[in-house]
């Protein structure tokens, strides 16, 4: 990898009735891991499982020309709470479905057929690519190492959904 990587600015969302700063373990290991890949945090939520307050901020994320990924962290389940699909599939344009297809397989292989209930997802809007992962520390750990730490970076060959929101750019690179 010749050329530089291109930092994204990343916005991170943690779904939770619970969790707050000091305890968010997952939401600070997506930023961690962000960071430590070059990548730029534009900002860092807190939000309750409610589909409304996690569509807002979303949504003023998708609008935020500044950002250019999202990444959420909890609400993915079958629990009473858990919306965040139902909160954000409604405003993609488009899904990328290998995206849950892909951290299931993996994550199969580190839970078994637990992983069926994880209702990840990823898509696109206004030129910000999204992606939705469970609220454990390790799912977030499986969907960055796994997914998320190569289709971000810029370099990555034959294609990476960084080319996609970096300005000028906007195809596989």
């Amino acid at each position: 990898m010749s050329e530089p990587m291109v930092p994204l600015n990343i916005a991170v969302l943690t779904v939770s009735d619970t969790r707050n700063e000091e305890t968010d373990r997952s939401g600070q290991a997506l930023v961690e891991r962000l960071t430590k890949a070059g990548h730029t945090l534009a900002e860092k939520r807190i939000v309750p499982d409610d589909v409304y307050r996690i569509r807002a901020v979303v949504a003023n994320w998708i609008a935020d020309s500044t950002v250019q990924v999202v990444i959420t962290t909890g609400g993915t389940g079958f629990t009473g709470r858990d919306s965040t699909p139902e909160a954000i599939s409604v405003l993609l344009d488009k899904h990328i479905e290998g995206f849950g297809e892909r951290f299931r397989q993996l994550s199969g292989d580190e839970i078994g057929s637990s992983t069926i209930q994880s209702r990840c997802l990823g898509g696109l809007a206004n030129a910000t690519v999204v992606f939705c992962l469970p609220g454990s520390t390790g799912a977030c750990r499986t969907g960055w190492d796994g997914i998320l730490a190569e289709q971000l970076d810029s370099r990555h060959k034959p294609c990476n959904f960084a080319n996609l929101v970096i300005p000028g750019r906007g195809q596989h690179g």
